[in-house]
This record gives C-alpha cells, structure tokens and sequence, in this order.
C-alpha cells in the first residue's frame, strides 16, 4: 500500500471532520434530543416523592425544634450552709472529716465546757439565794399585817389609858394640895396654941404638961406639913409623868398609823424578791444555753466541708463549718431572654447531666425578677457613649420531680443541660 503525502492528508481532513460532525448529537435538533422523563418514567414519581418527603420532615422537624428551649449555660444549684460557733472557747473535738455525710443533730464539733459548766452551777446558786429570799419575804407579808395592825390597836389603848393616867395623877395632886393646905392650917393652929401655952406656962396658969403636948402638936403639924409638901410633889411628877406617857403613846399611835406604808414596802420588797428571781431564772437559762453550744451539731442532713481543727479558740459567728444539703438542690438555666417568650412556671424539663450522662426530670419553679448581668457585682451601665445590644440572660430556676435524686450524686456546681418544653 502506497503512503499517503502531506498534501493528500491535508486536503483529506476538512471531508472527515465533516462526515464526523454531522453523526454527533450536537448536531441534532430539539425535537430529536432524548426525553429523560419519557425514558424513564419512575423519576418524576421519585423527585415527587423526595421533595414531599423533605417538605414532611422539615414540617415535622420544626414542629419538634419549636417544642422545646434548651442551653448548656447551666449547673446544678442548691444550698451552702455555714455552721457557725455561738459563743466563744477552746474546740476540744472535731467529730467528722472532709466530705463526710452527716444527719441532723450530729454532733460535728465540741468546745471545752468547763468554763460554762461553772457558770451554770454559779447562776443555780444564785438562783437558789434569791428563791429563799424571795419564800422570807413573802412570809413576812402577813406577819407585818398582822403586826401592824395589832400595834395599832395597843397604840390606840396606850393613848386612852395615858390619858386616864393624867386625869388620875391630876386628882391625886389636887388631894395633895389639900392636904397640904389642910396640914399648914393645922401647923399655924398649932403654932398658936403653942405661943399662947408658953405664955401661960410661963405665968404658971397651965401645967407643964400641957405646955410639953402643944410643943409635941407644933412639932406633929409641922412634920405633916412637910409630908404634904412631899406628897404635892410627888403628885405633881406623877401628872408630869402621866403626860409624858400620853405624848410616847401619841407617838406610838402615829407609828401605827403608818401600817398601809409599812405592808405595801413590805409587799414591794417581795416583789422584788420576786423579780430577782426570775432575773436569777433568765441567767440559769442563758447559761445552760451556752453549755449546750459548746457542741456545735449539723441542722440538716448534708456533706460537711469543715474549716476547724482541734486547738483553735474560736469566737462567736466564726465559720467552722460548711453543709451542703443534697437533698435539696435544683437547676438554675441562664436562658436568653429571646427564649422566653413561651416559657412559664410548671413547665416540664428533661435535665442531661455531664457528669453520668443521665438524664432527670424535673419542672419549672420561677424564672428570676432581673438578669444575672443585673445582680453582679459591676452591672453594665448602657447609659453611655458606645453600646452595644447584647442578649442578655435571665436565671431560670428548676426543680427536680420527687424521687429523681435519691441517690443524692448531683452537686452544686455539677454542668448540666436542660430542655424546657413549651407545650
């Protein structure tokens, strides 16, 4: 076979290219290009079917995506208790240890007791000197009322009978008087008849016997005088006498007189005695208070992270101890404030909890009056030059349903994520 020149494959290539391009498909026309629907009929049905299905299940899965709000901006919440010391002293014992579970009424520290034990033997004593002052003066009420009224009484007589005293030294000094004025006629009778018998005697007209009895009657009426003068006066510091003892009576009646005084001092001396004791009863009771503090016990059930050790003096309000109640913790959920527009109190949650992966359930207690960005410690201030808008949070608290935490694992602190469902 002969070779073919350059010329001849040069002047060959237009025909072929033509003969190629009319045996393409490009070269056909619209009305002869393959119908893919005519060929196979099963793809619209299957577009169809697709694209309803998609529209199902975007349908469905907004439905569900709607039902609920969820955040992982949330943690495990709940209490921490500080134990404090209620009076001051020496911690002698330290009961539990870090992390221990401990129940109400534990006894989780104790002070040395010794200082108030004395001063609860110190304040009974007290006690006990005021109840018996308090029984003495009690007693000596009626005693006093009797007392005084019976002193009045014989105040009352002593004045009487001072005064019938004065009357009768008065008629015995006026009886004295008239004996002496009786005995002084009878001495100047005698002196006379003496004058005159010595007269007589002297010119010997009378014996000397008569002469010796005028003397002896002059002598007798001057004694009788002189006995009457004593008597006089005798009768005279009687009615003094008589008089002093109405004005010690009238004394006496003006001390009695004061008896309602002197009962109601009495009565008020009992009161305070009464008084005292309860003063000495409030001192007793403190003082058996501070004994019992001296043990410092847990109030409520909880995990004790304790900050005491043997040897510390401790004052009065100085932490020693912290309990956390776990069963008693919730959810506290930071959700956006655009996620609240549909949520409300009582609304069921699921809670996934990081820590176990298990899931809990619970509801919606409160959602909280401000924003946790509100209730810190450095609010923002939006009332400046430059702001921004920026979503703000607000804490929503939930808690669990009973029974969902008896085995008290969840923590404070513990990193959960709830979902709310809104319907």
């Amino acid at each position: 076979m002969a070779q073919r020149t350059d010329t001849e494959l040069a002047s060959n290539a237009p025909a072929e290219h033509a003969a190629g391009s009319e045996g393409s498909p490009a070269s056909q026309t619209p009305a002869q290009a393959p119908d893919l629907f005519r060929d196979r009929p099963h793809t619209r049905k299957f577009l169809v079917g697709a694209i309803l299905a998609l529209l199902v299940a975007g349908f469905f899965a907004w439905r569900y995506f709607s039902t609920y709000e969820s955040t992982d901006d949330a943690e495990v919440d709940g209490h921490m208790m500080p134990v404090s010391a209620r009076i001051s002293g020496y911690v002698a014992k330290v009961n539990v240890t870090d992390n221990q579970m401990v129940q109400p009424g534990t006894v989780l520290a104790e002070i040395d007791p010794r200082d108030y034990q004395l001063a609860v033997n110190q304040a009974r004593a007290a006690l006990a000197t005021a109840e018996a002052t308090a029984q003495v003066l009690n007693i000596s009420v009626p005693l006093t009322t009797v007392t005084t009224s019976s002193s009045l009484s014989s105040s009352q007589a002593d004045v009487e009978n001072a005064q019938a005293g004065i009357s009768a030294a008065q008629q015995q000094y006026e009886a004295a008087q008239a004996q002496l004025t009786q005995a002084q006629a009878n001495e100047l009778r005698a002196s006379n008849d003496l004058a005159r018998y010595k007269q007589l005697v002297a010119k010997q007209e009378i014996s000397q016997q008569l002469y010796d009895q005028a003397v002896a009657a002059a002598a007798s009426a001057a004694a009788a005088v002189s006995a009457a003068q004593a008597s006089a006066a005798a009768a005279a510091q009687q009615v003094t006498q008589a008089r002093s003892r109405l004005a010690q009576a009238q004394a006496g009646l003006r001390t009695s007189q004061t008896a309602p005084q002197q009962i109601a001092s009495v009565r008020a001396r009992a009161a305070s005695a009464e008084a005292e004791v309860k003063q000495r009863q409030a001192q007793l009771d403190q003082a058996e208070l501070n004994l019992q503090y001296t043990k410092i016990v847990a109030p409520t059930a909880g995990v004790v992270m304790k900050s005491v050790e043997v040897g510390m003096n401790v004052q009065p309000g100085q932490q020693l101890l912290m309990l956390v109640p776990l069963n008693d913790v919730w959810i506290t959920a930071n959700f956006k404030e655009t996620q609240l527009r549909h949520m409300h109190a009582g609304q069921r949650a699921d809670i996934q909890v990081d820590a176990n992966g298990r899931t809990y359930h619970g509801h919606i207690d409160s959602i909280a009056g401000s924003s946790g960005a509100r209730m810190s410690l450095l609010p923002p201030e939006n009332a400046t030059g430059n702001y921004v808008k920026v979503v703000q949070r607000i804490p929503v608290k939930i808690v669990l349903d009973p029974g969902q935490n008896n085995d008290l694992y969840l923590r404070p602190g513990m990193s959960v994520v709830p979902k709310v469902f809104l319907n």
